[in-house]
């Protein structure tokens, strides 16, 4: 089951809700497409959205790759909609994401 911490701190690791992990790595995408995006976002004052836990955007291999924790499938199913409409503008083609439950999640 995946998880992550409901509270502050969970009594016990049934305690907790479920968390995704996306993991996006477009065919094509310069760092400007995605600062733009970025910028997007923030002015339409939609950056960061309900439920996005971390955001993670690098080049790794060449190939530019962004990595999410969504607090919920739905939270971030929801956000795909406001977002696909600007990636579209931008030139971004994300490809399908790849979708991970999380099992625990631990913050220092």
């Amino acid at each position: 089951m995946a998880t992550t911490p409901t509270s502050v701190t969970p009594t016990a690791i049934d305690d907790r809700a479920t968390s995704v992990l996306v993991r996006f790595t477009p065919a094509s995408i310069t760092t400007e497409q995605y600062d733009e995006t970025i910028r997007r976002l923030e002015k339409s004052g939609d950056w960061p959205p309900a439920g996005l836990e971390l955001h993670v955007a690098f080049e790794a291999g060449e190939k530019f790759r962004v990595s999410e924790i969504w607090n919920s499938q739905e939270q971030f199913d929801a956000f795909g909609k406001r977002l696909m409409p600007i990636l579209e503008d931008v030139g971004i083609d994300p490809g399908a994401p790849e979708m991970l439950e999380i099992h625990n999640i631990i913050r220092r």
